[in-house]
């Protein structure tokens, strides 16, 4: 069992799709294992992304990430890092499957709706960096 975690960005929650999005994880055999909804505030989301703080994205990216509130969830299951990026899709939506949560609701590359972490340590870090022992039930 893998436990990983996703985020419903702020563009995700004004467009009114969180319950659609943990219902495709659902459905595909992921449990949600936490779940909060938060609004980030610029430096908490530079401290979430600080492996990128050296991108040219990285300031767009936490200003929107702190823009509006988000949905973080631990999620859980088989093989759940893989799975659940194959069920966001691709980050960038004009290349991701039909089917997917980014091809569905993402408006470009920025705005694309979820985030999940690409490997068990990026989960463990973004899982930490939400979630205490006592949030997660699984």
């Amino acid at each position: 069992m893998e436990t990983t975690l996703s985020i419903v960005k702020p563009d995700g929650t004004s467009k009114n799709v969180i319950g659609e999005v943990i219902g495709r994880f659902e459905k595909n055999g992921i449990k949600v294992v936490g779940l909060r909804m938060i609004h980030m505030s610029i430096s908490q989301a530079e401290g979430f992304y600080y492996v990128h703080r050296e991108r040219p994205f990285f300031g767009s990216l936490t200003e929107f990430m702190s823009s509006g509130p988000c949905v973080v969830m631990a999620l859980q299951g088989e093989g759940a890092i893989a799975k659940v990026r194959g069920i966001m899709g691709a980050t960038n939506p004009d290349e991701a499957e039909e089917g997917t949560i980014r091809k569905d609701f993402a408006d470009n590359i920025e705005h694309n709706i979820v985030h999940g972490s690409d490997s068990q340590e990026s989960a463990d870090y973004e899982l930490n960096y939400f979630f205490n022992s006592l949030q997660i039930f699984g």
